[in-house]
């Protein structure tokens, strides 16, 4: 099967120029929910995981998502950005990383396998708001 080449011309005509996802970056959780078609029936699955790479590269943008499956086994899916096979995604928690690309994580496994996770004071939030 040959993938079809995708130009910056035929994707605004596919109608999926702006995409309204959330920000995110390498470390953190997202779920991105795909449409699956089915026969003659269409649903969303969503495939929940730590981004270990985003690439930038305007149409040709893409992220890798890797989660842990079942029997503790890896799986890794690379999710071109403006792809219409993709519903929405839903950002779970921010990690904690010093890096761009994660590729590290690969090597890892059990609790060393984790991203930690990125605690965001709200106690100085709260103190910003009331200050107005």
């Amino acid at each position: 099967m040959k993938a079809k080449k995708l130009t910056f011309e035929t994707v605004r005509d596919m109608g999926v120029q702006e995409r309204n996802f959330p920000k995110f970056a390498a470390g953190d959780t997202i779920a991105v929910y795909q449409k699956l078609k089915e026969g003659d029936k269409e649903r969303l699955q969503a495939f929940e995981g730590d981004v270990i790479a985003i690439r930038s590269k305007g149409v040709a943008s893409t992220f890798t998502v890797r989660k842990i499956g079942a029997n503790s086994v890896a799986v890794e899916r690379i999710f071109p950005y403006y792809s219409p096979m993709i519903d929405s995604i839903k950002f779970v928690r921010k990690g904690k990383v010093r890096r761009a690309k994660l590729f590290y994580m690969r090597d890892r496994v059990g609790r060393a396998a984790r991203v930690e996770e990125d605690k965001v004071s709200t106690k100085g939030v709260a103190e910003e708001s009331t200050a107005e």
